[in-house]
């Protein structure tokens, strides 16, 4: 009687544990199915952001500009110094390509121009579009003069097969006696072009880890504005371009010339001797803004852009990237009075005319004026059409200042501080000096996220729910 009794717990161990078991592991499926969906939702609900915010950054031009009405380009004059700033038709940083060419334009020896693949409207970022001046071919068979330098700016698919003419046309420069100038991510392209290999280069802080792990044979370098490696100069982000044109100024012209230049665009800290060490930055929790305006832009405004003939490059491409390249803050539209907008240096901008319609646009911003009355009529007239007052941020020639000061405080008033912030260290710009006002978060594209996190959680739950309603409706029956 006290073995059969002894042995009874022994027994309801081996009938029951085995339930308690079972019963966990089903609810740890269920966590696990619920965790599994949450987390895809909300993942999905983020790339779906990301993708639009892509899409508005580089969306495609306005259909009505016809090429019948394309400005011709400027005559190349064999005796001066030539810069070719490269354009990829599929897509280029905006900064990357105007803010050295607006350098090396500045040069009094110096003539630069825009070549791509094909003549043909290509975006920039920040919803902005250019007209190159050349082609790849004009180059190469003997139209244009060789050129001295070679400007190669973050473009958007560097080792696509689509670009292989574009980094075989930069080889062939090189080899035939070209400096090469890499701004930012575009020394992945002269990576995959193998120029690189054995060399000494520096790149986009947030890109350096995949480089060296893509290009092991490249000796990348963290922490340095430029790089030089004979012929070949590679810089940090964006508006470290700036800083790469001027070092190859002074080696074609001078340190005086390159001094005069550097005096005029003012960009924060820079002299001609100055140490080429800088942070070595890293992401870090601050730089949350930037992944949540990129990933969340279903409240963000439309921000038209307003450009008028003879606005520096510098001023422009401030504004794409404030607005829309780097801070995904709004959706842009670049509008001008016609078609076309020419920079101060001859550069040719594809705007929309403001007059085919409103766009659905909440400010209206005209960069590198001070001036109101400089402002085109066609574009004063549409702004008072539409009830909005033309917002004046200010531009570098007219306040002594960097074309990136103005639109940073702008976006810090309007949107927040911390985007603000954000976006100069994307652009890998000092911002130590900058007075910024306005709020400390971006709200706007917070609630969406934290909307979203809700939603997802609710479809996490939903499963379980649903087995629970249905075991209690089974039970009641």
């Amino acid at each position: 009687m006290r073995s059969a009794v002894a042995a009874r717990p022994d027994m309801e161990d081996v009938l029951f544990k085995p339930n308690r078991r079972g019963r966990l592991a089903r609810r740890a499926g269920w966590v696990l199915l619920g965790t599994v969906l949450s987390l895809t939702s909300f993942a999905g609900i983020a790339v779906a952001g990301v993708s639009a915010s892509m899409a508005d950054s580089f969306a495609p031009a306005w259909h009505g500009f016809e090429k019948g009405h394309w400005p011709a380009p400027r005559t190349v004059p064999a005796s001066r110094v030539t810069v070719a700033v490269v354009v990829s038709n599929s897509g280029s940083v905006a900064t990357d390509v105007l803010a050295p060419y607006e350098v090396f334009a500045e040069a009094e020896k110096f003539f630069v121009y825009s070549v791509a693949a094909e003549r043909r409207v290509s975006a920039l970022s920040g919803g902005a579009h250019l007209l190159p001046d050349y082609t790849l071919a004009d180059v190469e068979s003997g139209a244009l003069p060789e050129p001295d330098v070679v400007v190669v700016p973050a473009v958007t698919d560097p080792t696509d097969g689509g670009e292989a003419k574009l980094r075989d046309w930069i080889v062939k420069r090189y080899r035939r006696g070209a400096r090469v100038l890499g701004v930012c991510a575009g020394s992945e392209l002269l990576a995959a072009s193998g120029l690189l290999d054995g060399r000494n280069a520096t790149s986009f802080w947030s890109n350096i880890g995949a480089l060296q792990s893509d290009y092991p044979q490249v000796h990348w370098k963290r922490g340095e504005r430029y790089v030089v490696d004979g012929r070949i100069t590679t810089t940090a982000g964006i508006t470290s371009g700036t800083v790469g044109a001027l070092r190859v100024v002074e080696e074609l012209a001078g340190k005086d010339e390159a001094a005069r230049i550097g005096r005029g665009l003012s960009y924060p800290g820079w002299t001609a001797d100055g140490p080429t060490a800088i942070p070595a930055n890293s992401l870090e929790l601050g730089d949350l803004p930037y992944a949540l305006n990129a990933a969340f832009p279903w409240l963000r405004p439309t921000v038209g852009i307003g450009l008028v003939d003879g606005i520096g490059e510098i001023d422009a491409a401030a504004a794409f990237e404030a607005y829309g390249g780097v801070s995904f803050t709004a959706r842009t539209v670049v509008l001008g009075a016609r078609d076309t907008v020419t920079t101060r240096h001859g550069l040719v901008l594809v705007t929309r005319p403001a007059g085919t319609s409103s766009h659905g646009v909440d400010r209206f911003v005209v960069p590198g004026l001070t001036d109101p009355s400089a402002i085109d009529a066609p574009l004063s007239a549409w702004a008072h059409r539409h009830e909005l007052t033309a917002q004046l941020p200010g531009g570098g020639r007219h306040t002594g200042e960097f074309g990136f000061d103005p639109v940073l405080r702008d976006l810090a008033e309007h949107s927040d501080r911390r985007t603000a912030l954000v976006t100069a260290k994307f652009s890998e710009y000092p911002s130590s000096h900058l007075a910024l006002t306005g709020p400390a978060w971006p709200w706007r594209a917070t609630l969406p996220a934290a909307a979203a996190a809700v939603g997802s959680i609710g479809i996490g739950l939903a499963p379980a729910l649903i087995r629970r309603a249905l075991r209690r409706r089974a039970g009641s029956a």
